[in-house]
């Protein structure tokens, strides 16, 4: 019915079941509730992705994608969604992309098949690195014609394969509704990152019965994540914290994602330790902080690389010890333990195995991990790290 992939970003996820199991076990049908509208699948792209609230479309028509702009013209002249039309799909795909950085919603581009959709893929890989969720829709040719070689035909969906988290080529209109819901599930949940769905135009044209999916309505049950991290992890990574005397927090943009600002400053505030941030990671922690040593890597403060060179212990929280950070690996922070905090598991051990890794959402650990100080035996001692801050002040 459609077809899907798992890119490798999913590692430790699974996501598997045929449209027909997809059908019938990860749809929480409203059907008892509605009366099925006789639409066409352009119509029900565009219903279902102002179901799940977006406003803001940005995107460049072409031939395979023209279906879905004939509808798109009926939403925007009501103003439930606007259209911003590029210059370029490129630009397309990068607006996308900074909406969602500064909405924190999923951005939402449009292209038309061939060049249309290869022109996007700058923005999607962009986004794919730094775990942006944007939703990507690209007309194709018609189903019939899918693999000829027909006029501005392309494989999309093998094309991004390396860089989504998760792709469609839809083959039956009336899968829009639940691709959808599961596309904006996937782009913003766990990891985020892009989604690619591919509808060739005759199935834009195809008129069904259409019943929309609300958001929420989906359940996948073989996609899954970790939230909570391992209270024995979680323990052994606050033993490290009161045992050591010159501990520097690295925070990354998966803090920014999880919304843990609050519980990253009250980590550092709780035990006086210092925090640089990643190139990602900027506005996490405020930068006026007396505890705040900036960016840290190639491009960051020499006081930040310092302190990574001479601190024992390494609080990694939302990063992924990318090269322009660490420069020479076996040189980075080459005296210290390491704890590393992240939401995605091939990412904890991928470049630098921590003494202590903590798999789950950024917000949740760093929010357990204050309740646990509570305890007798971890209770923080703020003069623990006086001659390390010293040092680095000085």
């Amino acid at each position: 019915m459609h077809s899907r992939s798992v890119s490798p970003r999913e590692t430790g996820y699974s996501i598997g079941a045929s449209s027909a199991e997809h059908q019938s076990q990860t749809l929480v049908s409203s059907s008892s509730i509605m009366t099925p509208k006789r639409v066409s699948g352009g119509f029900a792209l565009m219903d279902s992705l102002k179901r799940h609230g977006v406003e803001c479309i940005f995107g460049y028509p072409g031939g395979a994608i023209l279906p879905v702009y004939d509808e798109l013209y009926s939403f925007e002249a009501t103003g439930s969604i606007k259209h911003i039309l590029v210059r370029h799909e490129q630009g397309a795909s990068h607006a996308a992309d900074g909406y969602a950085r500064a909405t924190g919603k999923v951005g939402v581009c449009f292209g038309t098949s061939g060049p249309g959709a290869t022109n996007l893929v700058t923005g999607i890989a962009t986004a794919y690195m730094d775990s942006i969720p944007i939703v990507v829709v690209t007309g194709q040719v018609p189903r019939a014609a899918i693999g000829t070689d027909a006029f501005q035909e392309t494989d999309i969906y093998g094309i991004t394969l390396p860089i989504v988290k998760h792709s469609y080529v839809v083959r039956n209109s009336q899968d829009i509704a639940n691709i959808v819901a599961e596309a904006f599930h996937i782009a913003s949940t766990g990891r985020p990152g892009p989604v690619l769905i591919d509808i060739p135009k005759d199935v834009a044209l195809e008129e069904f019965d259409y019943i929309p999916v609300e958001p929420g309505l989906v359940k996948l049950p073989g996609y899954h994540f970790i939230v909570k991290g391992n209270p024995k992890q979680i323990s052994a990574a606050l033993h490290l914290i009161k045992e050591s005397h010159r501990p520097l927090l690295y925070v990354g943009g998966g803090v920014i994602t999880a919304n843990a600002h609050e519980e990253i400053k009250a980590l550092a505030e709780l035990f006086n330790i210092p925090v640089t941030t990643t190139l990602m990671g900027l506005g996490a922690f405020e930068e006026l902080h007396p505890l705040s040593l900036g960016m840290l890597g190639m491009h960051g403060t020499a006081y930040a690389n310092f302190a990574v060179s001479d601190c024992d212990l390494l609080i990694c929280v939302g990063a992924r010890f990318d090269d322009r950070v660490t420069g020479k690996l076996d040189e980075f922070a080459s005296f210290a333990k390491v704890i590393h905090i992240d939401i995605d598991p091939a990412e904890v051990g991928k470049n630098r195995v921590p003494d202590v890794p903590i798999v789950g959402d950024v917000k949740s650990v760093l929010t357990d991990m204050l309740h646990r100080c509570q305890e007798t035996e971890f209770l923080a001692n703020p003069n623990q790290t006086q001659e390390w801050l010293a040092s680095i002040h000085c």
